[in-house]
């Protein structure tokens, strides 16, 4: 069986490990969205990951909802993305966009107006603006003559990403962001062709990402989903055929790989007794299936073995341990990561972060 540190192949692109980097927030983009200097340097030090999966980066405006988070639906966020992406490629690394769009997650002071959704909800999570946390607003429903601009904020985004060097687009229909809402039905109460039946609360997923599909190739495309317990507020009463079908449609679109991210009865967060869905899913996906939530080397390794999954996707260590893929392969411990520098904007808890060679120049 392959091990952690075995190259892969995921869609066009021929990792050198399994040790993939997940999508992490960090909030150091300046507030219209443009990618800031410090971000380059960031990404630079973990390109030794088998792939790096970018940050949550908007489609657009509306769908921008955390603070000082990039986007890519101006030149300006593109150019600025140019330089980051160009780094970690001299520094032997790949890295694809993740597009996002928050929904009913962002607030009017963030966004410039009301926040939507799939059906008129209220996140029961605070929604973080400027000035802090704030009760979350309650979001108005996309109309449906609203969803093909809603597809095309994507596609554009995905073509911005492609020309700012990124070697390929994650979709994030994951942790409770917009595509989520249609997605889960105790946020999705539409009776029309995109609420109701699994198969019209796919539609969003589906349209978008064969839109991004029709831009960058199918074996350049991935998409990111949680498909088991509540993220955000979002959940499901009946997962299983849900993201079954999922899988299904996503195979029969033919995208690059597929990461799940699974929370468990002990997670760090948002701790659940759902059962995990990838032993299901795995049925009907048939490509590169990447797990993600709370692993250590011992528990990844294990998932590889079992034909479970083909890669882990690694968050938090990967904050604190700019080196994670030596460590882990030389078993040597792991820094802890700040929570409390998660989402500020200098260069304390994001860039300074010691390897193992700083470690061992200072002892």
């Amino acid at each position: 069986m392959p091990t952690l540190f075995d190259p892969l192949t995921l869609g066009a692109l021929t990792v050198p490990n399994r040790v993939i980097m997940a999508p992490l927030t960090r909030s150091r983009a300046s507030r219209d969205g443009i990618p800031t200097p410090i971000m380059a340097e960031y990404y630079v030090q973990r390109a030794s990951a088998g792939l790096i999966i970018s940050e949550a980066i908007g489609v657009s405006r509306q769908g921008n909802g955390f603070t000082y988070t990039p986007g890519l639906w101006t030149d300006a966020q593109m150019g600025a993305w140019k330089p980051i992406t160009q780094a970690v490629h001299a520094a032997g690394g790949l890295i694809v966009a993740q597009l996002a769009h928050n929904g009913r997650a962002g607030h009017h002071t963030v966004i410039g107006e009301q926040p939507v959704s799939s059906s008129a909800t209220v996140s029961p999570v605070a929604a973080w603006t400027y000035d802090g946390p704030k009760p979350s607003e309650m979001s108005r429903p996309l109309a449906v003559e609203e969803i093909p601009g809603l597809v095309a904020s994507y596609s554009r985004a995905a073509s911005n990403a492609i020309a700012a060097g990124f070697d390929g687009i994650q979709i994030h229909a994951a942790n409770g962001m917009l595509i989520d809402q249609f997605l889960r039905n105790n946020s999705n109460a539409r009776t029309d062709a995109y609420g109701g039946s699994i198969e019209n609360r796919l539609r969003p997923l589906r349209q978008i990402t064969q839109a991004v599909v029709e831009v960058v190739g199918a074996d350049r495309t991935s998409v990111r989903l949680s498909p088991n317990g509540a993220t955000w507020g979002v959940d499901d009463s009946d997962p299983t055929p849900l993201f079954t079908a999922a899988a299904e449609m996503l195979d029969g679109i033919g995208i690059g790989f597929l990461e799940l991210k699974e929370h468990g009865p002990a997670g760090t967060f948002l701790p659940t007794d759902v059962p995990r869905q990838s032993p299901m899913m795995r049925r009907f996906f048939r490509g590169p299936l990447v797990l993600n939530c709370d692993y250590d080397r011992t528990r990844a390794q294990a998932d590889l073995d079992s034909g479970l999954a083909d890669a882990i996707s690694f968050g938090r260590p990967f904050i604190a341990n700019p080196d994670l893929v030596r460590r882990l392969y030389e078993r040597a411990p792991l820094t802890p990561a700040a929570d409390a520098t998660f989402y500020t904007q200098g260069t304390e808890g994001y860039t300074d972060y010691p390897t193992l060679e700083d470690i061992a120049a200072v002892a």
